[in-house]
């Protein structure tokens, strides 16, 4: 073999080394260390994320998920350690603060915002614009380069099929072709956090940094997304509080626990097992460690004084003092909450006869009638606008039907929760005190009980209520709502901004709940785990969609979801 036969197989070696090191090290975090003043966050942690990978990242609130996002786009630094992200790597990053949308329509502010391809769409525009403009006649060469520049760029990087993308995506989203059409500015916060969505999906970026992507979206909306991200060719990191979002969507999970980064293959439940297995394991090898050294310091002990067995002593301590001593299993607390059993209502607790409600020309209901009985709990699906929330909202006496009616039953304790809810809070009020006002004859060891299981504690139960996140005033709603329950709940989305925890528990306690539910979720978790009955809202799209009836189903929702095949109003497995 010559020399340059010599030279090509070390070049091919070498381009081939450099590709599979590119392949398994998309974006590295290597011994980092970070913290904000006194709060350490990573002490000399590491991890990965590879090209194509599904990564979920979890951990307690304050533990860094958020700032492990920040590191790799580099709005924060490390402390120590480095974060290294290939040249030319693009990263999508949805995150929970969006910028104000004014002016433009929901289709335009999604393109807009869509990385290079949504401004060369735009500049295009401008471009043709001006070509079409006389008073520009002295710059038209000028203009007619630049837009051949332009348009070659747009369509090498598949700008094209750029607005029929978007408007895949934003109808996946649950925005109606009316919406789609409309003024973004005069949209809801929530509708806005979806659209910031459409932005980093359209981008088609490497990378895509999700940070709580279910939080504004309804079930139909999350079930698209799920097979959107299942199927994206690009690496994806998300934080997630639905369960069945993640097990769907990632096949790794990194643990951000007391400041490292611990891997766990597979999806949510085999980490929840497997993260079980490693802590019996570790507290099994840390007690026996334990048990060991006791036996060896009882012998030191026994023994110190006797001539005869010096050697042995001196041995022991010498091999005590090797040993490399275990850490105890950390355990994150969990504080199991015990509400008090509710008053017994009657049997029938709300009957609802020929109800009817209409918006303008938009028919919501029309000769509507259930009965809701005592334990039966209720859930209610349907798509945006189906009239979930109207429902709730007429039977909780607090809009009132255009006709029929709604009778309540004997010794019922209603409890209403809805998003409005939370602006029920004193502002002034820390949340210890507001909770002792509600109930001024409890002790400070029930109350401190009762928000350490909704994760108040420490200084968190000094917070002033103005300054909590919208998940610390649905618990703090929730808390004060069950810390004396009554016995009919109506709930209107109580899982929005929880975390997993917080909803495994919230479920827990529920389970056993003697009264009466009727709510609206769109976390399967809270719809598998308390559901006994399911009425589906089926009142069509126009032309596209005929109305129809509601379903009653008297089953729960998962009996429900194998009977028709559908986790969703219209959509189905």
């Amino acid at each position: 073999m010559n020399l340059t036969a010599h030279l090509l197989v070390f070049i091919i070696s070498m381009e081939h080394f450099l590709n599979s090191q590119a392949v398994h090290s998309l974006i590295n975090l290597t011994n980092i260390s970070k913290r904000y003043g006194r709060q350490i966050i990573f002490v000399e942690t590491s991890f990965q994320l590879n090209p194509g990978e599904k990564v979920g990242l979890v951990g307690p609130n304050g533990s860094g998920k958020t700032t492990v996002f920040r590191l790799i786009v580099g709005e924060e630094s490390a402390d120590e350690g480095t974060v290294s992200v290939p040249k030319r790597t693009t990263i999508g990053y949805f995150r929970q603060d969006i910028s104000e949308m004014s002016g433009r329509s929901v289709l335009d502010e999604a393109i807009a915002g869509s990385g290079e391809v949504g401004e060369l769409h735009h500049e295009l525009e401008e471009l043709e614009h001006a070509m079409a403009d006389p008073d520009k006649a002295d710059e038209m060469e000028k203009i007619l380069n630049r837009f051949g520049e332009v348009l070659d760029a747009y369509q090498s990087m598949g700008g094209y099929d750029l607005e029929a993308r978007a408007q895949v995506v934003l109808q996946g989203l649950g925005f109606a072709p009316d919406q789609i059409k409309g003024d973004a500015g005069e949209l809801s916060g929530g509708w806005k956090m979806r659209i910031g969505m459409a932005r980093v999906l359209l981008a088609r970026p490497d990378v895509l940094l999700m940070d709580e992507p279910t939080n504004h979206l309804d079930i139909e909306s999350i079930i698209w997304l799920e097979k959107f991200v299942k199927g994206y060719p690009g690496a994806v990191l998300l934080t997630c509080h639905d369960k069945d979002f993640m097990n769907r969507v990632v096949g790794r999970i990194v643990d951000i626990d007391a400041g490292e980064f611990i891997t766990y293959t597979g999806d949510y439940d085999h980490f929840v097992k497997q993260q079980a297995v490693a802590a019996a394991n570790q507290e099994a090898s840390y007690a026996r460690q334990q048990a060991m050294l006791a036996k060896e310091r009882r012998f030191v002990e026994r023994f110190a004084s006797h001539v005869a067995k010096a050697a042995q002593v001196q041995s022991r301590v010498k091999k005590l003092e090797k040993i490399e001593m275990l850490e105890p299993p950390r355990r994150r607390k969990v504080v199991e909450f015990q509400y008090r059993t509710p008053p017994r209502s009657g049997d029938d607790v709300a009957d609802l006869k020929g109800l009817s409600k209409a918006y303008g020309e938009k028919v919501i209901y029309d000769d509507f009638s259930l009965m809701i009985r005592r334990k039966e709990r209720w859930c209610v699906l349907g798509r945006n606008g189906a009239g979930k929330t109207t429902l709730l909202k007429m039977v909780a006496d607090k809009i009132v039907p255009d006709a029929g009616s709604v009778r309540l039953g004997a010794n019922l304790k209603v409890g209403y929760f809805a998003q409005q809810s939370l602006e029920q809070l004193d502002p002034d009020l820390t949340v210890f005190e507001q909770v002792q006002r509600a109930y001024p004859a409890e002790g400070r060891g029930p109350i401190s009980n009762l928000l350490g299981a909704f994760h108040f504690s420490g200084d968190d139960v000094d917070k002033r209520t103005r300054l909590l996140s919208g998940g610390e005033k649905s618990r703090l709603v929730l808390a004060l709502m069950l810390f004396d329950p009554p016995n009919f709940l109506i709930l209107d989305e109580p899982t929005n901004h929880l975390d997993l925890e917080t909803k495994e528990m919230l479920v827990a306690a529920l389970s056993d709940f003697e009264g009466t539910m009727l709510f609206v979720s769109h976390d399967r978790t809270f719809l598998k785990g308390l559901s006994n009955r399911v009425l589906e809202l089926r009142p069509g799209d126009g032309d596209a969609i005929p109305s129809e009836a509601p379903l009653v189903y008297e089953g729960t929702y998962m009996e429900f979801v194998e009977r028709t095949g559908g986790e969703a109003a219209g959509v189905h497995r």
